[in-house]
């Protein structure tokens, strides 16, 4: 059977006493990725750079945030409700996608509040992006050897050294290269259909897309934390079934809005 071994270590370089982590440069690669794509859509809708950049700075903020609160509040609450500092250190690892997502929300909504702009029009300006940050996220995931998938036999299934010798789906991988896929369809989406006329539905789509495919693919993860045993569904299935409604909400929503579909006249952000 072919598989693949699996030992890198998750740390690329040792600067004295400072770590340059794989997980870390493709978080950061995975951002500024995200934010070209950011300014090429609000020029695109008829905004500027530099807005984007000040609305970049709100989003990177809100996805640490969010993401780590999701974490700690979701999957460890009773540890970290017993040790509370320790919430503040992001560096240990511990970063939730759904946590992440509602951070980037409120980050939004925030910014869209200073500036006079469409918390809406803001949403999908960054849910064309948003999949491409994704993906380079779970590539670093699999440098770290951390949400492994369930043992299999398939011909492309891989050992991770650092867990255990037992052959396994790379489902980090496959989410990797199922956000790769649908932030080709939300170019697309945005370059060739009307739908970037219609406030909320490129942010409707992303939600669907994205939180679909993971609630599929978690089929094939091994539970993160131990209560998981006991549920129905994993916590990952769990929160995605909601974010999944609330994006087929958003997508009717944009297409039963009086005068759906016309050229969006928004007022150029105010300065904050």
């Amino acid at each position: 059977m072919l598989r693949l071994l699996w030992n890198i270590d998750p740390v690329l370089l040792h600067l004295g006493p400072i770590e340059l982590r794989w997980y870390g440069l493709l978080f950061t690669g995975g951002i500024l990725a995200a934010y070209w794509v950011g300014v090429w859509s609000f020029e695109q809708a008829g905004g500027s750079r530099e807005e984007t950049s000040r609305l970049l700075s709100y989003v990177v903020v809100g996805t640490i945030v969010g993401a780590r609160l999701g974490h700690c509040l979701l999957y460890e609450p009773g540890y970290y409700l017993r040790h509370p500092l320790e919430i503040m250190a992001v560096w240990r690892g511990g970063l939730a996608s759904h946590g992440g997502a509602a951070g980037i929300v409120v980050a939004v909504w925030l910014f869209g509040h200073r500036t006079g702009r469409s918390a809406l029009w803001l949403l999908d300006r960054v849910a064309v992006g948003a999949p491409l940050a994704a993906a380079c996220i779970r590539v670093g995931n699999f440098f770290n050897s951390e949400i492994i998938g369930r043992p299999s036999t398939v011909p492309w299934a891989v050992v991770f050294a650092r867990v255990d010798m037992r052959s396994r789906h790379p489902a980090m991988l496959y989410e990797a290269a199922a956000y790769l896929l649908i932030f080709v369809m939300m170019v697309l989406l945005e370059r060739r259909t009307t739908l970037r006329e219609r406030p909320g539905a490129l942010t409707g789509m992303l939600l669907v897309l994205v939180f679909g495919a993971r609630f599929a693919i978690e089929f094939l993860k091994e539970p993160q934390e131990a209560f998981e045993a006991a549920l129905p569904l994993d916590m990952g299935q769990l929160l995605s079934v909601p974010v999944v409604l609330i994006g087929a909400l958003l997508l009717s929503a944009a297409y039963c809005r009086p005068g759906a579909g016309k050229p969006a006249r928004e007022t150029p952000g105010r300065s904050s």
